[in-house]
């Protein structure tokens, strides 16, 4: 009887040749899942959110601060010359002067007053006041009338002093009087009747009563 020895050295090698082969093929496995895990990028990480930027702060300018208006206020005063008397009222930025001489000569003016306190008011005579208010105390200036130019002073009046007018009709005549009081009391105004001008009655001041013609009127304060 023969012995096994070739063919039992024959299946060892084949067993052993199998056992080899599971080996690598497990091994290759293994390998090829870690180089793929390797090779993998990793995750990347979520954009963070960036904070809002802070808003610019808006920067309010500070407003323009606007020139003090000229005051409210009426002043009455002499010429120069002490001719005639000149009244001014201002109200709201806008004047209204009287010029008089008591006999026959006058004029009423009007225009604006600058924020600085100039001022060139008219007449429909041609008549032309130039003048500038002074620190609020009086105003320093001159009145062109008929070709002649008067220098004047007029300081700040307070009520009863100032410039008064009274209209009316009168005995079918047309009655229009301009008065001023200085703030020592004199006065000077003119009346005109149908045009004609003539020195005027004294008015009360602290009323305005004045009698024109045997018909007695009220004067009222001039305002622009």
């Amino acid at each position: 009887m023969k012995r096994p020895g070739p063919l039992l050295t024959l299946l060892a090698g084949l067993v052993l040749g199998l056992f080899m082969l599971t080996l690598n093929v497990t091994s290759g496995t293994k390998t090829a899942s870690s180089s793929y895990s390797e090779a993998s990028p990793a995750a990347s990480p979520s954009p963070k959110k960036s904070a809002p930027a802070s808003p610019t702060p808006t920067v309010t300018p500070s407003p323009t601060p606007s020139k003090s208006a000229v005051p409210n206020a009426s002043y009455a005063g002499r010429t120069d010359d002490d001719t005639a008397s000149v009244a001014v009222t201002i109200r709201d930025g806008k004047a209204v002067a009287y010029f008089c001489d008591g006999r026959y000569k006058e004029a009423w003016l009007r225009g604006p007053v600058a924020d600085d306190g100039t001022m060139k008011l008219t007449a429909p005579n041609g008549a032309v006041l130039d003048g500038k208010l002074q620190q609020g105390t009086k105003i320093r200036g001159t009145v062109k009338d008929e070709g002649r130019k008067y220098a004047f002073t007029a300081d700040k009046a307070v009520k009863p002093s100032g410039l008064w007018r009274a209209t009316a009709k009168v005995r079918g005549a047309k009655i229009d009087g301009g008065w001023i009081v200085l703030p020592n009391g004199r006065q000077t105004g003119i009346v005109t009747r149908d045009g004609k001008a003539a020195a005027a009655p004294r008015i009360d001041p602290e009323t305005g009563a004045v009698t024109v013609d045997g018909q007695q009127l009220t004067a009222q304060p001039v305002t622009p």
